[in-house]
């Protein structure tokens, strides 16, 4: 039997996160404004830890 297809099964993991993600902020009810914010700071973090770790 073969397991059926669910939307999200085949999707690539970073849809999956932000799917996640999307869903945590709308129901936490942030704003789009505190989450673009929450956002850049994340990135910036994570780009910085990824320029750490290519030395």
């Amino acid at each position: 039997m073969t397991k059926p297809h669910h939307g999200l099964d085949d999707a690539p993991e970073e849809v999956k996160l932000a799917v996640d993600l999307i869903y945590l902020l709308e129901t936490n009810e942030i704003s789009p404004e505190t989450a673009l914010k929450a956002l850049e700071i994340v990135k910036s973090d994570l780009i910085r830890k990824q320029e750490v770790s290519e030395i």
